[in-house]
């Protein structure tokens, strides 16, 4: 008998199926991991749907947007982060001049040495949902503040955090600083923990970072595995030189390079037909645009093979991925 219900993941996946590519990919391009492999595993069990799906969906979609109002990662301090990524942090000081200040910012101009003492005592999972509310150059200070020991187990929880209460963060704040407003015990923040934690980690030294995965893979061989996997994407080509893009071009199946193509963002895409020869680039183009359908799980395997081209080659000290500069 047919279905008259969809779970709000089919009507993700009916969604994406229904808009061009072009919109769809910026889309998928800021999901995670997580939700991409869950929204497959939904279109793999769909057989069959409402013959008005698409109306449903539609309608869904309308009446939440209308609707929702979210801060989903913490109101002003993280408006003023994007102002401070997109303007540069004079322009946004200048923005918020006169704000009032929380705890959380003062906290974080505060001394990293100072910040880390305090929260060496403190519970590895509060330290965690603090920091992870940070942004991560100075939460990747105050990490290489703390005792190897204390690392491992805040940034582990850390990489474990889905979604942070934003009263825990008060609590800790109010530690350290006594200027933070009260805030609504039952609203959370979202989190990927992985992909915030491998943020930090890469912007603290390759032998570091090291070290501390490798403590962390005694513990929680899965959780470092994660967190390796997040510290380099596909998308992180785009900031290569273009002489370290063409060595790792050069190991990757032409193939695979296409599949890994079909959800690139245009700038991504661009980098890359730069890189080659104009014969070579139009007929990249061509192939890309003449394919057809591709399962998700084909494109994340041709992702997942240009990334491993890349770290084998910063292993071998031939490129670096963490520097806009070649090794060699």
């Amino acid at each position: 008998m047919l279905r008259q219900e969809l779970t709000r993941p089919e009507m993700a996946v009916l969604m994406l199926l229904s808009l061009d590519e072009a919109v769809a990919a910026p889309i998928v391009a800021e999901m995670s991991a997580v939700e991409l492999k869950r929204l497959r595993e939904v279109a793999q069990d769909m057989a069959d749907v409402p013959a008005n799906a698409m109306s449903l969906v539609y309608t869904e979609f309308l009446a939440r947007a209308k609707d929702v109002v979210a801060l989903p990662r913490g109101g002003v301090a993280y408006l003023r982060h994007l102002t401070n990524r997109a303007l540069g942090e004079s322009r946004s000081q200048e923005i918020f001049l006169g704000t009032p200040m929380s705890a959380l910012d003062r906290v974080s101009m505060g001394d990293p040495n100072t910040i880390g003492s305090l929260l060496e005592t403190e519970h590895p999972q509060l330290v965690a949902c603090l920091l992870s509310q940070m942004m991560p150059d100075k939460a990747a200070e105050i990490v290489a503040a703390l005792s190897q020991e204390k690392q491992a187990e805040v940034v582990a929880r850390w990489a474990n955090l889905e979604e942070v209460p934003t009263h825990l963060v008060e609590q800790i704040a109010q530690a350290l600083s006594e200027e933070l407003p009260s805030a609504d015990r039952g609203v959370v923040a979202p989190l990927d923990g992985i992909d915030t934690a491998a943020q930090v980690l890469r912007r603290i030294d390759n032998e570091a970072s090291n070290q501390l995965l490798e403590r962390i893979s005694e513990s929680q061989g899965d959780i470092a595995d994660k967190l390796r996997a997040s510290m380099f994407t596909v998308e992180d080509l785009r900031a290569l030189p273009a002489r370290s893009l063409r060595l790792v071009l050069k190991e990757v199946p032409q193939d695979q390079l296409i599949l890994a193509l079909k959800t690139a963002s245009e700038e991504l895409k661009q980098k890359i037909f730069a890189s080659m020869s104009q014969r070579a680039s139009e007929l990249l183009k061509d192939e890309l645009e003449n394919m057809g359908g591709v399962r998700l799980a084909d494109v994340e395997a041709a992702h997942a093979s240009i990334v491993e081209a890349a770290r084998r080659l910063e292993g071998d000290g031939t490129i670096s991925l963490t520097e806009n500069s070649d090794l060699v």
